[in-house]
């Protein structure tokens, strides 16, 4: 039963990582390009959706189980979208965002550190920059990344982890 327009299964969702990358205490963001459907022009992490051929096309894990899948989802977009390769993978929060045909999305934010690799944008990204928290205040970044720079800025810090809050993002439209 479709409510609020949202797709009529309620248990269909796609999945999908992004990566905020850290070298040298600062992070990238990557601007999107105009032709995107969703949020076209503007500042991003790299990430994307998972298919479940990536961890059915090869053997699982233990018994019927596949282990570390986000984590090689995102280890493969940010290969794919910035040409980067990281590592130490690590958690900053979730989210979820109904996508223009109305179905829903399971973001879940993860971070790591710049592992090798020289920046080469994929055809759905224009620009980069690697940024501090307060530089990336000058981007027009998608509504809560900036939130997620401060989270995992303030976890690097601090070595505490919080919840995903809004803030006066200075990125409001």
């Amino acid at each position: 039963m479709e409510q609020n327009n949202i797709v009529a299964d309620e248990k269909k969702h796609y999945v999908v990582a992004t990566a905020i990358i850290v070298k040298d205490g600062k992070y990238l963001i990557a601007k999107r390009a105009p032709n995107e459907k969703a949020f076209p022009n503007r500042w991003t992490v790299p990430g994307g959706k998972l298919n479940s051929s990536e961890y059915t096309n090869r053997a699982p894990d233990a018994k019927e189980l596949w282990y570390n899948v986000v984590e090689d989802l995102v280890a493969r977009e940010v290969k794919e979208e910035v040409g980067l390769e990281v590592k130490e993978l690590d958690y900053v929060t979730s989210l979820t965002y109904i996508r223009s045909d109305n179905y829903p999305c399971i973001i879940i934010s993860m971070w790591g550190n710049y592992h090798g690799g020289e920046v080469k944008l994929c055809k759905d990204l224009t620009e980069y920059a690697w940024v501090t928290l307060e530089e990336a205040k000058k981007y027009d970044l998608i509504d809560g990344i900036f939130e997620e720079l401060e989270m995992l800025d303030n976890f690097l810090k601090t070595g505490k982890r919080e919840r995903w809050k809004k803030n006066n993002s200075p990125n409001k439209n």
